[in-house]
């Protein structure tokens, strides 16, 4: 069965929010994840297949409307070894709503090579559980509602760091997304995954979202080992290895801002 897909392209170049992409804090924005799956889209795009995307930074600048976004991108920098880009994510005020930089390394064939043997957390045995986030400040549904979650077997499910496996919907529904593209929506997951408290004690925003890539995921289910630091300041920090069923492939960050419940 197709899963109903995050974003539906309009024919004038408009991203529109499905119920997938809607985020937990407010009924009419988006999560940032299936938002950086975009600005994904568009760098890839730009540079092309000869470069794998290895670095994804997002700064949030305000919320990200279900109702239309337009997302470009340009090139900063084109080498034989590597290439850049500055990403933009705009409302239909054109009103900045996010800013991105992407760094591409070229592929090569360098055959075996020395490296660290990682296993990834176990899927075959994880047992179904809740979406991390028990509290949303809407009654409609979101990406909470779509995606599906699994935890390793005597896994933590409550307060406090834990690892949980995802699955999401696509990207777009007439296109197959690129597996860096489909990282993003759980990369942008770390806050909601290993929070201190819940929602309804402390809010925790994501200002802002890097990821960084060593190999492309190879498989639809994918993990998030996360973990958050959070200060009497009112900022804070989420940290993720994320993988797929053979090992990990990456990690995220994210910087929180903190705030007691309204």
């Amino acid at each position: 069965m197709s899963r109903l897909p995050y974003f539906r392209l309009r024919a004038d170049g408009v991203f529109v929010g499905n119920d997938p992409a809607r985020g937990p804090w407010s009924a009419e924005h988006c999560h940032a994840g299936p938002v950086s799956g975009l600005i994904v889209r568009a760098a890839e795009s730009e540079i092309g297949p000869d470069k794998m995307l290895t670095r994804l930074t997002v700064d949030l600048l305000r919320p990200l409307p279900l109702s239309g976004l337009r997302v470009a991108a340009e090139t900063t920098r084109h080498t034989r070894t590597l290439a850049t880009t500055r990403v933009t994510v705009h409302d239909l005020d054109n009103t900045l709503c996010a800013v991105a930089t992407t760094m591409h390394l070229a592929r090569r064939d360098l055959g075996p090579v020395p490296n660290v043997a990682l296993s990834s957390p176990q899927l075959a045995d994880s047992v179904d559980g809740p979406f991390p986030i028990g509290e949303i400040r809407h009654d409609l549904p979101g990406f909470a509602t779509y995606s599906d979650v699994l935890y390793p077997k005597g896994g933590n499910q409550g307060v406090g760091p834990k690892t949980i496996w995802m699955r999401t919907p696509p990207l777009l529904g007439d296109e197959v997304q690129s597996p860096i593209q489909a990282l993003c929506p759980l990369a942008d997951c770390g806050n909601g995954i290993s929070w201190n408290a819940p929602t309804t004690e402390m809010g925790f925003m994501n200002t802002d979202l890097t990821v960084q890539v060593h190999r492309e995921p190879v498989s639809d289910w994918l993990a998030s080992e996360s973990v958050c630091h959070w200060q009497p300041s009112g900022i804070g920090m989420s940290q993720s290895v994320l993988y797929d069923t053979q090992g990990p492939v990456g990690t995220a960050l994210q910087t929180l801002v903190l705030f007691p419940p309204a």
